[in-house]
């Protein structure tokens, strides 16, 4: 959690800085605890896909810090090729297939591999990320009705950070329809749970993944968290009347890392000065990665051996 908090808060404070990073950036500040624990949940053979606010999806399943921030940079040396950007992080070598900046565009390709894991009869999962808004997709229906019309090894975890955009749900769904309910009406197993509490979010994913290693089909996670940030880029959005800073502040009071923190403190698995030192140590690591990004070298624009390389 604390990599991808100090990774987003890192890129928010360079991103103005040297016009360096032209692509535009979705943070997850204040979503760490979900790809923090999925990614422990989870092997390093699995598959994921993700959405356009992906870079905590990616760290969380093991992807390369130093790679990531390269992408971000458009340098040759990015996880994409420096083709990519934020939105389009692709990373075979920790099972991290993609991202995109189409909402939904990425749960038929999960589901397609989870067909693919079938049909090669391995126990590996397909675990597919999506925000609240990609429910109102055509295409969630569709994959989840196939997911479980062919019981497909396909854990779809579901962030919802009560936006899209600037439309909260009231205006985009029926009220006080649950999204969790909704699917199990579609015959998927579903529960939700708070996104705010690590542990929690660890165990209902550990048993979700269990229970479809074991051959059980598709498994729905509905988790409820808050982005901080503005919808896309550095700075805050508040201001611009879409959400109040009441409810803002509301929901950082949920920290997740500080709720994570206070536990471990409390629970004396951890003391105040290795924390401390963890802390260190993490942004040292990030402070590298950003030199050397500007460092690198940016991608021929006729060398196609990136595509080459990831098309096999």
């Amino acid at each position: 959690m604390l990599l991808i908090r100090f990774c987003e808060e890192s890129i928010a404070a360079r991103y103005h800085t040297g016009k360096k990073m032209r692509c535009p950036t979705h943070l997850c500040t204040g979503q760490e605890a979900v790809p923090a624990a999925a990614g422990q949940a989870l092997r390093s053979d699995d598959f994921v896909v993700s959405t356009h606010r992906a870079h905590g999806h990616y760290l969380g399943k093991g992807g390369d810090l130093n790679k990531m921030i390269a992408e971000i940079y458009g340098k040759k040396s990015g996880c994409s090729g420096g083709w990519g950007g934020s939105m389009h992080l692709v990373d075979r070598s920790v099972g991290f297939i993609g991202s995109t900046a189409i909402v939904a565009g990425t749960i038929p390709v999960g589901v397609g591999l989870g067909l693919s894991i079938k049909l090669k009869n391995t126990d590996q999962i397909s675990c597919v990320f999506l925000g609240d808004a990609a429910t109102e997709e055509g295409v969630f229906y569709e994959s989840v009705n196939f997911a479980v019309l062919k019981k497909l090894p396909v854990l779809f975890i579901c962030e919802n950070n009560l936006y899209s955009v600037y439309s909260p749900l009231k205006v985009r769904q029926p009220e006080d329809r649950s999204i969790t309910s909704m699917v199990q009406g579609l015959g998927c197993p579903a529960i939700n749970g708070n996104g705010n509490d690590a542990i929690e979010s660890y165990e209902k994913i550990l048993k979700a993944v269990t229970s479809i290693r074991n051959g059980n089909g598709p498994v729905f996670l509905e988790f409820a968290t808050y982005r901080w940030r503005e919808h896309c880029g550095p700075d805050f959005d508040n201001h611009i009347g879409y959400r109040t800073e009441e409810e803002f502040e509301a929901w950082k009071m949920k920290d997740p890392i500080e709720a994570f923190e206070q536990k471990i403190l409390l629970d004396n698995i951890i003391d105040k000065r290795m924390i401390e030192e963890l802390k260190a140590g993490t942004q040292a690591k990030i402070d590298n990665a950003f030199k050397l990004a500007d460092l690198a070298e940016f991608p021929d624009f006729c060398d196609q051996t990136w595509f080459s390389e990831v098309n096999g």
